[in-house]
């Protein structure tokens, strides 16, 4: 086990539960924004897929428990395991592919998509009505989200790998 991806992905666990209160614990807003997608997608970069993995996996599940929000069970499981594959797939996407910047964005809109489609898919099991909520509220409902993970995840990929503290080689 590696102390400094425990303490980064500990700190990425810590940022799910913290950034959505920027919002107020407002549901419209924690949609728009997806401030939660931030650390998740970020810790399979930093971290790799089986610390995404589980940091995505836990961290809506964790932040009802402590918060009440994400309501449960009919958003906060499909967002656990979105947040999950959000962590596995951008770690996996990012070890796998060529190390210059313009993957780290490949890396990051496939792990966006695939996520977002597993969201719908686990909806699907609460029902239709659930499903289209979802499918309207990931793809239309967080533009705003979408766009900031676009902008500010690569930003901070780059800016590890800059200074060193990105594990090229493995990741």
């Amino acid at each position: 086990m590696n102390i400094r991806k425990m303490v980064t992905a500990g700190v990425c666990l810590a940022l799910c539960l913290l950034l959505p209160l920027l919002t107020g614990n407002n549901r419209e807003l924690g949609t728009l924004f997806s401030l939660m997608h931030l650390p998740a997608l970020l810790c399979g970069f930093a971290c790799g897929w089986q610390y995404g993995l589980v940091v995505g996996g836990i961290a809506p599940l964790l932040r009802f428990l402590l918060f009440g929000m994400p309501p449960m069970p009919v958003v906060a499981v499909p967002m656990a395991f979105e947040l999950a594959v959000y962590g596995a797939c951008s770690g996996l996407l990012y070890q796998l592919l060529p190390k210059r910047n313009a993957y780290i964005y490949v890396s990051l809109v496939g792990a966006m998509i695939t996520g977002r489609i597993i969201n719908v898919l686990i909806s699907a099991a609460f029902g239709q009505a659930v499903a289209l909520a979802s499918f309207y509220n990931i793809f239309a409902g967080t533009f705003a989200g979408i766009i900031l993970q676009i902008i500010i995840i690569p930003v901070i990929v780059m800016s590890l790998k800059r200074t060193g503290l990105l594990d090229q080689s493995r990741n």
